[in-house]
């Protein structure tokens, strides 16, 4: 499996992780506060179309790492609850990176 793979699927990790916390904060101020409307609409279609990329990114990653069907959902979730994608992405990075080509062979103690 090429590096690029797993690039793709780190990078769209973190930046739907940071917008989903945007989002939340804009909800918080929208009905908290009744204010910053147009920004929570603005900021939550953003955030839909760069999950939708995540979405297709991390099952890429699944369908390449050949992962079974509930790790691969529980992926696919991880990018809807805040803060969770921060630690599932990098146990998955530690789980893909022996897997791919020409990646050097780590010994762990």
């Amino acid at each position: 499996m090429k590096r690029s793979v797993l690039t793709r699927y780190r990078v769209m990790a973190y930046v739907t992780a940071v917008m989903l916390l945007i989002l939340c904060a804009c909800m918080v101020a929208k009905y908290g506060f009744d204010t910053g409307a147009d920004l929570t609409f603005a900021v939550s279609q953003t955030h839909g179309v760069l999950f939708m990329i995540y979405l297709v990114f991390a099952f890429d990653l699944g369908s390449k790492a050949k992962w079974p069907f509930g790790k691969l959902l529980w992926v696919l979730v991880s990018g809807t609850i805040p803060l969770a994608a921060f630690f599932v992405e990098r146990k998955i990075r530690e789980e893909v990176e022996p897997l791919l080509e020409g990646a050097p062979a780590t010994v762990r103690a």
